[in-house]
């Protein structure tokens, strides 16, 4: 059972998650929370899997909600909930520690895939799609890139095949094109993308792709 905390300052919005969320087996409604204030409180107190965060709230919103809850290192992992428009706000997330994003209206099977994905640890958009937002503002990531010259020590804890498969990640490879390429087995690589999210302490591959563009590893339109 997916235990799920729900954070939308409009309360239909939030009645129609539960309803959905509740009709469903494996996902719980464990609480909800009209502004960022109270989603971090809650979120200390229930400790849920999974937080459906809505962006624009009053107060705090959910960016800095997002920022808070992953800061206070518990096993919660944020689902932001974002519009086409608002694609700026998405990046801010990425940069927060979200897990990975959802549109407003996407369609119910999407929200419960994408919860069970977070759950599980993976990201939600597909690395393809990953790819295209970084790429959309690459000229906001070279802001926290790595000083010229000085090598991050995660990096240089990985093995050549795991620095190979963190540049494949950076490029917005699924693990199956990734197989296919460097010529391993499916289960071989989801093995070095787990190690690889180990030593470069990345909570999911979203943060595995920022990681690697902030490093240099990758860039936009390059590879792929």
């Amino acid at each position: 059972m997916i235990t799920v905390l729900i954070v939308d300052d409009q309360p239909l919005q939030r009645l129609g998650f539960r309803m959905l969320l509740e009709s469903n087996e494996d996902t719980d409604v464990v609480g909800e929370a009209g502004n960022g204030t109270e989603a971090v409180r809650r979120a200390e107190q229930l400790h849920p899997d999974v937080i459906l965060m809505d962006v624009r709230m009053p107060g705090m919103d959910g960016i800095e909600a997002t920022r808070r809850v992953v800061a206070a290192g518990g096993r919660s992992r944020v689902l932001v909930l974002t519009t086409f428009d608002l694609d700026e706000y998405a990046h801010a997330a990425l940069r927060a520690g979200a897990s990975g994003f959802l549109l407003k209206d996407a369609r119910p099977e999407e929200l419960l895939a994408g919860i069970r994905a977070v759950a599980d640890g993976d990201a939600v958009i597909a690395p393809a799609l990953t790819r295209r937002l970084l790429d959309r503002f690459a000229g906001h990531l070279g802001a926290d890139a790595a000083p010229p010259g000085r090598t991050d020590p995660r990096l240089a804890s990985l093995t050549d095949r795991e620095r190979e498969i963190l540049v494949a990640i950076g490029t917005g490879w699924t693990n199956r094109e990734i197989a296919e390429r460097l010529v391993l087995s499916e289960s071989t690589v989801k093995t070095h993308v787990g190690k690889v999210l180990a030593k470069i302490g990345a909570r999911d591959r979203v943060q595995a792709v920022i990681f690697a563009y902030d490093r240099g590893l990758t860039r936009p339109n390059t590879g792929g």
